[in-house]
């Protein structure tokens, strides 16, 4: 059996029978048998459909909010947040794929000849628990509009979420079978990668499940997108607005209770304004309200699972003894460890070195540009960076020094479906949402007449 515990109480909040060989069997072969009959269908029908997907995500945003709340602790104001970011994807979607999928008419020597992009056929996501919907839909929306079908394999911790998004798309109106959740473990995920009718796969996670998840797509020569974990840097210089910056740093960091991919997990300060920023962000941290996961003021929740909290809990640790200060926090309960910051980090130590996936965050000084770039770059992840001054002249120069997949000025690192999402050296491969995001899964097929 697949079980979700609620992370804030302990109480058990839904269990799945894991489906066996025989029912993913029948799951995969409804897919295929789908799949003939959606790639036929039009861009119009198709965006029909997902209009209505984003009015049933809206009208039923607290319903399925509070069961991701639920199963792994996100504070219900941001839950209920995330839902409503998915229909946002939806209504983007309904109204940009068709032409991002448009034949592209090339002049060459050819009579006619062009590119045209078609569905490869059914698509296996591996999906994380962080955000239960928007990464689940960041995958299906997309595929579902290029003409693919999908299959979940997602986080076992949020298997009622989970089954809510196929419920969600078939309340739609979408036929059955368009979308299907798998109520499978990890150990499955092998094997349907390796079924002939999956045709490619995409994952979002840590590191170790990208790396056997691409293994066995390399060797069935299937495609593969992975986004995995980052250590983005949040890099104030001198002449930031600080008030503005902290603002934006806190959030950062701290929502979702830092249980994000692309949280600002390394605060990089330059010295002339380290102690003020460092001052006037502790002020910060320390007033954010943790409770009641079920409660609109509560900003930060619990871990999603308490194994996680020790885990952070053990990075900060060491990285205490190697010489980091603990300035606020550092305590566990249970699940729940407070919010956190130390100074005094530098590279070697957990805290810099790795991603830590919860509510605490390292504080290095800098110099100047140069060592902040140093630092930045000097991490096995290259998801995002965001960087802070009001000299934009500055930020521009700075844009291509960066190893990461994206950089923001004066904001945080976030996933909008108008722009590409994705990241660089062990932050994973290709690339989500936008016109780049829906071909990741097509046929970008090249057409070519003659005329004797």
């Amino acid at each position: 059996m697949i079980t979700s515990i609620n992370p804030y109480n302990g109480e058990k909040v839904a269990e799945f029978k894991e489906l066996n060989k025989k029912e993913i069997n029948s799951c995969l072969q409804n897919a295929q048998q789908q799949f003939e009959s959606w790639r036929k269908t039009s861009f119009s029908e198709r965006s029909n459909l997902m209009f209505a997907l984003a009015k049933e995500l809206k009208d039923h945003a607290r319903e399925y909010a509070e069961d991701i709340t639920l199963e792994m602790g996100k504070p219900i104001s941001q839950s209920v947040a995330e839902v409503e970011k998915c229909a946002w994807l939806c209504e983007y979607y309904a109204e940009n794929a068709e032409k991002q999928l448009a034949d592209e008419q090339i002049k060459t020597d050819a009579e006619n000849s062009y590119v045209c992009y078609e569905p490869l056929g059914v698509v296996l996501a591996v999906m994380p628990w962080n955000y239960p919907f928007w990464q689940a839909f960041r995958f299906a929306v997309p595929a579902l509009m290029s003409g693919n079908i999908g299959v979940l394999k997602h986080a076992s911790n949020v298997m009622k979420s989970a089954n809510n998004i196929q419920k969600a798309i078939e309340r739609a109106g979408f036929p059955k079978h368009c979308f299907q959740n798998l109520v499978i473990g990890s150990s499955k995920v092998e094997s349907i990668i390796r079924d002939r009718r999956v045709k490619a796969v995409s994952l979002t996670g840590s590191e170790p499940a990208g790396s056997a998840v691409a293994s066995v797509a390399g060797e069935e020569i299937k495609k593969s997108v992975l986004e995995l974990g980052g250590s983005n840097a949040l890099v104030v210089f001198k002449d930031a607005n600080i008030d503005k910056s902290v603002a934006t740093c806190v959030m950062a960091r701290y929502q979702n209770t830092g249980q994000s991919c692309i949280a600002g997990k390394r605060l990089l300060l330059q010295k002339e304004i380290a102690d003020e920023f460092t001052e006037k962000f502790t002020k910060a941290v320390r007033e954010l309200k943790s409770g009641d996961t079920m409660d609109e003021e509560t900003f930060i929740g619990v871990q999603a699972r308490e194994d996680l909290a020790k885990d952070l809990e053990e990075q900060v640790n060491k990285s205490v003894k190697q010489g980091a200060k603990l300035v606020l926090g550092g305590h566990r309960a249970k699940a729940y460890y407070e919010p956190t910051i130390l100074e005094n980090v530098k590279p070697g130590m957990p805290v810099f070195d790795e991603e830590t996936f919860g509510p605490a965050i390292g504080i290095t000084v800098f110099k100047d540009e140069k060592e902040a770039v140093d630092l930045v770059n000097k991490s096995d992840f290259g998801l995002g960076v965001s960087i802070f001054t009001e000299d934009f002249d500055l930020a521009k120069n700075l844009v291509s020094q960066f190893q990461d997949g994206a950089v923001f000025i004066n904001e945080l690192v976030k996933s909008d479906p108008r722009l590409p999402f994705g990241g660089t050296k062990i932050s994973g491969y290709g690339r989500e949402l936008s016109h780049h995001g829906i071909k990741e899964f097509v046929n970008c097929k090249t057409v070519f007449f003659n005329k004797y």
